[in-house]
């Protein structure tokens, strides 16, 4: 987060100060114990992140959407290659190697919707690195210093500062509605997700119709060059054993025995990937788009 400056409000006289305090300073009483009190930096800072949000969001849906048709493709493409044998070419059976020609093209096609979901997949966990970042940043602290101006920044220096730097009330922000818990809460439903869409990525993206079998992808093997640093900034790469942490359906957590992989799954198997993918079982859409309203309403933003 840059730094912003802003200099301190000049000392008032005694006597103009003691009417301003009379006329239009509140209370002690006037603000709820449970309100934060927001410099402007801390507004402005609070209004964009939470507008990065959504926008992520948007984000996730056209990356989304499109690994969806991808993966449709690809499971198309090898569903074809797989039953073209078995099938009876008509007219078409007269002409020279057609049947080959046309696995050909098949393989050259399921071939390029696996790039293409494997690119689409990159976008969502680029997607959810910059939701994790944007969560991150939602407190806007005061930067010690001797100067003349008081600066804020991204990083925490008093132990004591809450983040918003101290100033005037700026919505309710009940224990109930405290925008960080609220993006964290947001966020953690699209980081269960990336991880079920990198499982069914996995089952899809090793589709074969080769004899033999090729060795089939490990949990532990990187996807995309690059894939672990973004998924260790989101919190999703174990340390400890090396390899992406399990995907989980809600509270559930898939366990490692329950990703076998094969590469020739039958159709109906597919048919589930497809239909998972879609349900995106782990992100509550009503709730976040109730998340989106409430604090939208919070902070005076529409989004």
């Amino acid at each position: 987060m840059s730094i912003s400056q802003f200099p301190p409000p000049a000392s008032p006289s005694p006597a103009s100060s003691s009417r301003s305090l009379a006329s239009s300073s509140p209370s002690p009483g006037s603000f709820s114990s449970s309100m934060r009190l927001w410099r402007p930096a801390a507004q402005r800072n609070l209004r964009n992140q939470w507008s990065n949000l959504s926008n992520c969001r948007q984000q996730w849906i056209v990356a989304c959407s499109a690994g969806r048709s991808h993966a449709t493709l690809l499971v198309n493409s090898y569903l074809s290659q797989k039953y073209m044998p078995m099938m009876e070419l008509g007219v078409l059976s007269d002409m020279f190697d057609i049947d080959k020609k046309a696995l050909k093209k098949l393989f050259t096609q399921q071939s390029s919707y696996r790039i293409k979901l494997l690119s689409s997949y990159k976008e969502m966990v680029a997607v959810v690195v910059e939701m994790v970042n944007a969560s991150r940043s939602l407190r806007c602290y005061t930067k010690l210093s001797t100067g003349s101006l008081i600066q804020f920044s991204g990083t925490k220096e008093d132990s004591n500062d809450a983040g918003d730097c101290g100033g005037i009330p700026f919505g309710t922000c009940h224990v109930e509605m405290i925008p960080e818990k609220m993006a964290e809460e947001l966020v953690e439903m699209f980081k269960r997700e990336v991880m079920l869409k990198r499982l069914l990525i996995m089952e899809l993206i090793s589709l074969s119709t080769e004899v033999p079998q090729p060795i089939n992808n490990s949990w532990s093997d990187e996807l995309y060059h690059g894939e672990f640093d973004h998924l260790t900034k989101c919190s999703l790469y174990s340390m400890e054993v090396a390899k992406p942490v399990l995907p989980r359906v809600k509270d559930y957590n898939i366990g490692s025995s329950s990703i076998s992989h094969t590469n020739q799954p039958t159709a109906e198997i597919l048919q589930i990937y497809l239909t998972t993918w879609l349900a995106e079982v782990n992100i509550d859409t009503h709730r976040v788009d109730e998340i989106l309203a409430l604090v939208g309403e919070e902070i005076r933003v529409t989004f």
